[in-house]
């Protein structure tokens, strides 16, 4: 007989550090007084703070002094305003699509919960079990699709050579996929590489995804967020909706109003008629209900009463476009600040690159020589986060890329 002090669990082995979260476990330990955590994508005012959006703060004591305000159980699919909100957000007040039904929503725990969710339906209930999602992408979401039931697979994106776009492989990839097969797409603000298609080439994107019958499943974590611009970082999901296909799109609301610990999303997808919208809905309510039964009540109320309070709204893209405005200038310090150095390399893709993240370049090695040597923690591939300099910031980064360049070549 098993001893009564040994544990069931005994044979269980210690899982590693999640890489994006584990850079903020070894960051909080860090004792220096210069270190800087690069590594989490979350918004940071100039003095390195937690911001929370002041039109949060209003629309939160609008809901606390509604005293008929219950608590009691959203339906399966949600806050109903807060989902007819989302979709008009992402898909234009105007869209077609919305007008004639064919749009169903479900509000979701953040982009991870739309996207759980939505590969889970898929899962069920397409034809086609795999889906192409960029190399590289997010690092969640191989894990997501794959425990969703889904067959991943990739297609290039990236090229290291001109840390841009991999445009003639991404085209190649996904005109060799099977017909049929699922695409993932970042809507904008591609993370981790900072690398978007230009609307020029989210055209030939979208030609190539309709005339193979792939089906688009969009990401879309930085709406407002890359460009300042809500219907700008719209453009590439309105281009696959005014075709009059079908499309898949998760949003969060975590970057765009700062609502990281609401765990505020929506899942819509757009379908050929509001009849099959409709059984969409209800095979959706099926896969929700075992899951989690229904969605957090806050998050969602907060969101729906900015975008349908038209004071609110518009103080909302003041404050999104100064986020997204300060983020560029972040881009355009760095690169001054490198220039000034004479730190070796082009540089000029921290610019090009848009939204929280850009892919420095910068190998594993270079990246350990920083945190060892400079205390500054970012993902190994060499992500920083933008959102997480401060102009008092960049030049203790400039002096620990230069160092990593010159020393670690």
């Amino acid at each position: 007989m098993a001893h009564h002090s040994d544990s069931v669990f005994s044979q269980i082995a210690k899982a590693p550090e999640d890489p994006i979260l584990g850079v903020t476990v070894a960051f909080n330990k860090d004792s220096d007084t210069s270190k800087l955590n690069l590594g989490v994508g979350a918004y940071r005012t100039e003095e390195g703070k937690p911001l929370v959006l002041n039109v949060v703060k209003q629309a939160e004591q609008k809901l606390v002094n509604n005293p008929s305000r219950i608590k009691e159980y959203l339906p399966i699919v949600g806050l109903a305003d807060f989902n007819k909100g989302s979709a008009k957000l992402i898909f234009g007040a105007d869209s077609p699509a919305i007008q004639e039904n064919r749009v169903t929503t479900v509000q979701c725990l953040s982009g991870t919960g739309s996207l759980r969710v939505g590969g889970e339906f898929l899962a069920r209930h397409y034809h086609e079990k795999t889906i192409y999602i960029p190399n590289p992408t997010w690092g969640n979401h191989p894990k997501i699709f794959t425990f969703a039931g889904l067959s991943v697979k990739t297609y290039r994106y990236y090229d290291p050579t001109t840390r841009g776009l991999d445009f003639k492989g991404l085209l190649e990839d996904l005109g060799n996929a099977p017909s049929g097969a699922i695409v993932l797409l970042h809507a904008c603000a591609h993370n981790p590489t900072g690398v978007d298609p230009t609307i020029q080439q989210w055209e030939e994107i979208r030609q190539l995804i309709r005339s193979k019958a792939l089906l688009p499943f969009f990401d879309s974590a930085y709406q407002g967020f890359a460009s300042g611009s809500l219907d700008a970082d719209a453009k590439p999901v309105r281009l696959f909706v005014a075709d009059g296909g079908e499309c898949f799109t998760a949003q969060s609301f975590a970057k765009n109003m700062g609502l990281y610990a609401e765990r505020v999303g929506a899942l819509s997808i757009v379908c050929k008629t509001s009849d099959v919208a409709s059984r969409v809905e209800s095979q959706l309510k099926l896969v929700i209900r075992p899951m989690y039964s229904s969605p957090p009540l806050h998050g969602a109320s907060i969101v729906s009463t900015i975008l349908n309070d038209s004071d609110l709204y518009n103080e909302w893209t003041l404050e999104l476009k100064a986020m997204a405005d300060r983020i560029i200038s972040m881009r355009t310090q760095l690169l001054e600040t490198l220039k000034a150095k004479g730190t070796p390399g082009d540089w000029t893709h921290i610019i090009k690159q848009i939204g929280m993240f850009t892919f420095t370049g910068l190998n594993a090695e270079q990246v350990a020589f920083m945190t060892k040597e400079y205390h500054i923690y970012m993902t190994s591939d060499g992500r920083i986060s933008m959102a997480g300099l401060s102009s008092k910031t960049i030049p203790h980064l400039a002096d620990a890329m230069h160092a990593a360049v010159t020393t670690m070549a």
